[in-house]
This record gives structure tokens, sequence and C-alpha cells, in this order.
């Protein structure tokens, strides 16, 4: 089908075998035939076995990422305006698709390629060269796709300026894909309203991720207490005001966000309840604490600590203090939300490093319940890098 066939060495490509989509650059024996990094190519198992085609990239660890494992298979427009179709006609059946994640790369058999909804703009992210020549292609099926069902898209921004298109070989970049429009969207979530500054916000200008985790706590905050820590934009602490807290403190490191989250709070009438402070969490907590300060809620929605292995023991010292600060300012019998989005961070470590943090802080915790990232950010099996957030509830109880 394709020039260029890579050989698989034998017992190797054991992520592809099971259902992943990735082969790293030490599992190739030999690669047969001409390419340009960015090329289509064949993948075959040490003995010939068809594996499936993908694109090649040398400049990376992750050497080919699948795009289809049907022999046969032409990767033409008419290919990816199914993958496209495919992804949105799950959105319509599992989330609000006023504004979502429209596609998640692997977990969507594009790997590669993140595209976000806000409301008729769209945001892409492209972290691998096969598919970033195939990006202009992908978005002309999306935008179609979408128009089939009557959204018009009235613009598209990209924010591909993640540090991981570096190890492509890529240079970061962002800016107009369309013509220029109004890069401050408003869109409603939940009730509350924001507005999604796609040019400057972190990753693609909001967290979509959250989106029913954010809700979860709302029925938690009716007339409470509430401390949103790592507050972003504010998304976790307008949820409570528009649930009816009695009063929320949102906080964040960044001026920039804390000042959108200020105007977002204005925008929902929450300007009386719902406050801002401009501080490290992890400076402030102790200093919260000292006070004799005590909250209904409290809701720690850091930012990854960990992205890479070798970094994971750091990362189990900041989400172990974190934790532990936070659980020291719920009242007896308030709740605790808390969450780390960093796939590193595994579900069977996060929950080890919880219960750490609830021996020292002398607290018992009663689990409420165990949340992921919401259906538009599916997980797929075998795709481990699919999978990243963890987010719990607890309720905290002092020990007696």
């Amino acid at each position: 089908m394709y020039d260029t066939t890579i050989i698989l060495k034998k017992g190797e490509g054991r992520v592809l075998k099971s259902g992943g989509m990735w082969i790293y650059d030490n599992e190739i024996d030999k690669i047969e035939g001409e390419f340009t990094n960015g090329d289509l190519i064949t993948v075959r198992d040490f003995d010939g076995y068809f594996m499936g085609y993908g694109f090649i990239n040398t400049n990376s660890k992750i050497t080919v990422r699948i795009l289809s494992r049907k022999e046969g298979t032409v990767i033409d427009k008419a290919f990816l305006k199914m993958r496209v179709q495919n992804a949105w006609e799950y959105r319509k059946q599992t989330v609000d698709i006023s504004s979502c994640r429209v596609i998640f790369g692997e977990a969507d058999f594009l790997p590669g390629i993140v595209v976000d909804k806000f409301s008729d703009v769209l945001v892409v992210e492209s972290l691998a060269l096969g598919i970033d020549l195939l990006k202009p292609v992908i978005l002309e099926c999306l935008t179609e796709v979408l128009a089939d069902d009557g959204i018009q898209i009235q613009g598209i921004y990209e924010r591909s300026d993640a540090k991981v298109r570096l190890q492509e070989g890529m240079e970061r970049v962002k800016g107009f894909i369309s013509a220029p429009f109004p890069t401050k969207v408003p869109i409603v979530e939940n009730n509350v309203r924001y507005i999604v500054d796609v040019e400057n916000g972190q990753k693609t200008g909001f967290f979509l991720d959250q989106k029913y985790n954010r809700l979860a706590i709302q029925r938690l905050c009716k007339d409470k207490k509430v401390l949103d820590c790592f507050t972003h934009t504010g998304s976790f602490a307008l949820n409570a005001g528009i649930a009816g807290a009695a009063s929320v403190l949102g906080v964040d490191a960044s001026d920039l966000a804390v000042r959108q989250a200020e105007e977002n709070a204005v925008l929902n009438h929450l300007e009386d309840r719902v406050k801002f402070r401009c501080a490290d969490v992890f400076d402030l907590l102790p200093e919260l604490d000292s006070a004799k300060e005590r909250f209904d809620v409290v809701i720690l929605d850091p930012p990854a600590f960990t992205k890479s292995h070798s970094s994971v023991k750091n990362a189990v010292k900041g989400y172990r203090e974190i934790n532990m600060r936070g659980l020291k300012l719920v009242k007896d019998g308030g709740f605790l939300a808390t969450c780390s989005c960093s796939h590193f961070m595994t579900p069977e470590l996060f929950t080890k490093t919880i219960a750490e943090a609830a021996r020292s802080a002398h607290k018992r915790l009663r689990q409420v319940e165990y949340r992921t990232q919401a259906a538009d950010h599916p997980i797929l099996w075998a795709a481990d890098q699919s999978y990243y957030l963890k987010f719990y509830i607890f309720q905290v109880c002092e020990e007696a």
C-alpha cells in the first residue's frame, strides 16, 4: 500500500498488539524503503504479518502512530471524514455539545490531534508531525460535519504551542487558521457563563474535561463556605456560587487567570459572594490554617505536578502536601474535592498519596464518589495516556 514498511523486532509491539496506537523506536527492527518524516507507512510484525498503517517520525521516541489496523484501507479525505463523523456522533450521544472536546487524539483514532469546540469556534492543538500534515483536511472535514448538523463554525484558532512539539522536531505555533475573529469567546456550561480566552488561556483556553465534576460539587455547596484552590478562570468557584454558596474564595498564582475569573464572576452576577485572590496556594494554605480559617468545602484542582515518569517522586510530595494542607482547612463533616490531571500519577498512586495526607492531617475520609474526565475525553482501553484525570469527593471527619 505504502512505499515504506516498518518491520518490528520479534516479541515487540506489545502496546500495538494489546490495542494501543504507538510504536517506539526501540521496537523497530528495520525500515524498508525511502521515506520523509511524516509520511504514511505500513507496519508489519517480524514474520511479515500486517499490523497497520500509520505515520512515521524518527525524531520522536514514538516513531509510528497508527491510523488504521485494517489492511487495504486508503487513508484519504473520505477516511478522515469517517473518523471525524464518528467522533462527532459519539459526542452527540454522550455530552452537552454546546462546548466540548470534539476530537481527543488517540481515543478518537486520530493520534496526536485535539480539537475543542467553544460555541461556534474551534481550537486545535496538533502534537505530532504526521497528523500536522493531515490537519487541514481534518479541520475541513470537521467543519463540513458540523455544518451538516446546522453548526456554522465562525473561526479556527491554533494552540500548537506545547513543548512536546519540539520532541517531534516541530516548531511551537499559535494563531488564526481561519480569518481573524474575537478570541474571547462566550460559552455557557452547567448554567454558568464564561469568557474563554482561546489566545492567551492555558492549553486551548478552558478545561472542558472537568465539566461534570464541576457539576458534581454544586449539590454540596448551597449555603456553604467554599475554598477553590488553583481556580484558573474560576470554574469550580463559579459552580459553587451558582449553586448558592454563602461565600467562595478562589485562589490562583496567575494574575491573568484571577482577572479573568473576576470577569466571569461579574458575568454571572456572583461578584458579591465569589471572590478571588492571586497567591501561591502552597503558601496561602498554611496561612489560612494559622489564622484558624475553616471551610465547609475545599476544592483542589492543581496543574499536573508531573509530566514524566522521572518526576513522579517529587509529584507525590506535592500532591501529599497540598492534600494534607487542604484537609486541615475542612470543617468536621465538610467535604474535600481533590484531583490529579497527570497521566503518570496513576489512580493507585494518587489514592495512596491521599490516604497518607489524611493520616498526616489526622483526618478520616468517607468517599462520596470517584470520577474521571468528561465523556468527550473518552478513555480508550490500551491507550493508557487517554486516562489521566482522577477526581475524588470525600467527607472529612475528625479522628475520634
